[in-house]
């Protein structure tokens, strides 16, 4: 008996944890369900695992599949995934995710793609979530993926938030709220915006040149947008004219085969000459003239105070630099003790220090206060209101026109030879070496002929600095073309 009871007792332990295993991993389950929400998750950068286990956690019973591909440092994305596109034809109306990495590390993805098959919400909440979170992603690109206003408001706000975030592509999403301006919200880091056919009609038009800019904002990073096979006519042609009027850094503006006629395009040519500023603009470039006078002064108030506050024996004056060249022998306690022989017997406030030692010659903290105020002077004067070219002429205020803006696609509309003088008129205003540098106006209503189109392509090509056909258009566009004839 005494030999049994030992081996019942091992018996009894060993089953122990047997029943005990998975008691404890059903209950760490349950917790894990309970706790590991959406909202909660936090995402590790690798979009390989985010994607799936968001989806995941969203039920998402078709969860498309994950495409990757590797993609060196070295190569660009200028075309904003037409490579891809042609590459992966077969796959395209599939619902996979196209996902490229740098050198194939799955924690550094540069970019995500989408061909052709509808996303819904909850695919569209995973993409902002992994997008807001990203540190690397550098283009996004939507090819006919259904999107709607909502949709767009999600990643909005998503683009808002990822610093590095630069182009966003979104082909063949037509919308009826016209929303597509909140991609160039304030807090956007966008350099490219690629809107090709959306069926962008003038209201939207409106709403992206305001987005450029107005006569109190204008975007600074963006410096390429293509609104190619839409439908702006004159009227949106006006208002993306009047976004460039104050733009100073778009390079690239694309407004190929939409429905601009001579109204419209002599809008755009004008832009590129003397600007005539509205009675709005004149009143805000009063303000702004008015706000940069009272902080010089103020600047040159607190100086002078400063001046005023140190003891008449700290002032330097060629007299007291006479006095001291004089008496060399004096050492140098002597003088320590000259400075602190006052009535109460303290030193002067540590304020008076300061203005002292500004008398004397420019310190660390000065230089930095300098460098803060020409930082400043700059950001001023890049407002075109506060250009000092500004010129009198009929009682009228004119500023020099844009001469950012380096190419100009209006092929493929509805413009005549009646409105080609304008734009020899105001290239020829602007100053050399800077301004438009390509003009592409083919497939236009003007036979190429005619004498002001002649003299427009000769300008041009005086003008290209790599002396090709300054008429030929971007490759890009001619193989949208392509695709939409098909």
């Amino acid at each position: 008996m005494a030999r049994k009871k030992p081996a019942k007792d091992k018996s009894e332990k060993s089953s122990e944890p047997e029943e005990a295993a998975p008691t404890q991993t059903g209950a760490s389950s349950v917790e894990t369900a309970v706790t590991r929400t959406f909202d909660d998750y936090e995402c590790s950068g690798n979009v390989m695992s985010d994607f799936p286990g968001l989806c995941a956690l969203l039920d998402i019973k078709n969860i498309p599949i994950l495409k990757p591909r590797s993609r060196s440092s070295s190569q660009e994305t200028t075309t904003g995934g037409r490579q891809s596109h042609k590459k992966h034809a077969r796959d395209v109306f599939k619902p996979q995710l196209h996902v490229e990495l740098e050198n194939g590390d799955p924690y550094l993805t540069s970019s995500i793609k989408i061909f052709g098959w509808t996303v819904d919400e909850p695919i569209v909440r995973v993409l902002s979530k992994i997008i807001s979170s990203s540190t690397t992603l550098q283009s996004v690109y939507f090819w006919q993926a259904g999107l709607t206003e909502p949709m767009v408001i999600t990643l909005v706000n998503a683009v808002c938030v990822c610093t590095s975030l630069r182009i966003i592509t979104l082909e063949g999403n037509p919308l009826v709220d016209n929303n597509l301006h909140l991609l160039l919200c304030e807090g956007s880091a966008l350099t490219q915006l690629n809107l090709r056919n959306n069926q962008i009609e003038d209201e939207g038009a409106r709403l992206l040149g305001a987005g450029l800019s107005t006569s109190t904002s204008a975007n600074w990073n963006l410096n390429s947008l293509n609104l190619a096979f839409n439908h702006i006519g004159d009227v949106g042609a006006g208002y993306i004219a009047n976004g460039l009027r104050f733009n100073r850094t778009l390079l690239f503006l694309s407004l190929s085969n939409n429905h601009i006629g001579d109204s419209g395009a002599t809008q755009l040519a004008t832009v590129f000459g003397e600007v005539v500023l509205t009675h709005e603009e004149v009143v805000q470039r009063r303000k702004l003239l008015l706000e940069k006078r009272h902080s010089s002064s103020a600047a040159v108030d607190v100086d002078q105070s400063c001046a005023v506050k140190l003891p008449s024996d700290q002032l330097p004056s060629l007299a007291g630099n006479a006095s001291l060249n004089s008496n060399k022998g004096e050492n140098k306690n002597t003088a320590k003790k000259r400075e602190s022989s006052k009535p109460d017997g303290k030193r002067a406030p540590a304020k008076d220090q300061k203005c002292l030692k500004k008398s004397e010659g420019p310190d660390v903290e000065e230089k930095n206060h300098v460098a803060d105020q020409e930082h400043k002077k700059q950001l001023e004067m890049a407002s075109p209101l506060l250009n000092e070219s500004v010129q009198h002429r009929d009682g009228e205020l004119l500023l020099p026109g844009n001469n950012t803006l380096v190419s100009l696609n209006l092929a493929g509309n509805r413009i005549t030879e009646l409105s080609l003088p304008r734009f020899l008129t105001s290239l020829q205003m602007q100053d050399g070496g800077k301004g438009l540098l390509r003009l592409c106006l083919q497939r236009n209503h003007f036979a190429a002929e005619c004498e002001s189109y002649v003299k427009l392509k000769e300008l041009m090509a005086l003008r290209d600095p790599l002396n090709k056909n300054s008429e030929e258009p971007p490759k890009e566009d001619v193989e949208a073309e392509q695709s939409s004839d098909s």
